[in-house]
């Protein structure tokens, strides 16, 4: 069980232990090496991360340039937004700088959730929007991302703009 973990993350925190035990089974987590590539840019986007130790570079490989680290994330940070808001692919790849642990939960898998236990999935959503909204550092956008993770969990669509 997942349990001790959850308890450490600030996404999951104040849940009831009835709300983490339906997060468990939808959840697993991932030991990666120093260098390991967890997923490429344009890459299937099928799982959502949340790093629990250590540190993961996401990078973006523009057309015309060398790759760019656009951001490290670090312990519980969250990366792999496409796999939740219903995009294909991955917008950028994702590399471990350390040792890193990692839960994951697959984007499908999430809809499911939101779905069958819909006070809890919009709770996670929210949370989720949040740790978006702090990376992308504009608190206006808050309600929007929300909607925008709803809306592509609830329907299984690319959401409008993305």
């Amino acid at each position: 069980m997942l349990e001790n973990i959850f308890n450490q993350i600030p996404l999951f925190a104040d849940l009831s232990p009835e709300q983490v035990e339906l997060l468990d089974p939808i959840f697993s987590l991932e030991t990666c090496p120093v260098e390991a590539v967890i997923f490429e840019q344009g890459a299937i986007a099928d799982y959502l991360y949340i790093v629990v130790e250590g540190e993961v570079a996401i990078c973006f490989n523009p057309d015309d340039g060398e790759p760019l680290i656009v951001s490290k994330i670090k312990p519980n940070g969250v990366f792999g937004w496409s796999a939740a808001f219903g995009t294909d692919t991955y917008t950028s790849g994702a590399t471990c700088i350390s040792d890193t642990r990692l839960l994951k939960v697959l984007g499908t898998d999430l809809k499911k959730f939101r779905q069958n236990q819909p006070e809890t999935g919009i709770l996670i959503l929210e949370r989720l929007a949040e740790v978006v909204v702090k990376r992308i550092k504009s608190t206006a956008a808050q309600d929007q991302i929300v909607a925008l993770l709803d809306h592509a969990l609830e329907n299984g669509v690319k959401p409008i703009g993305g």
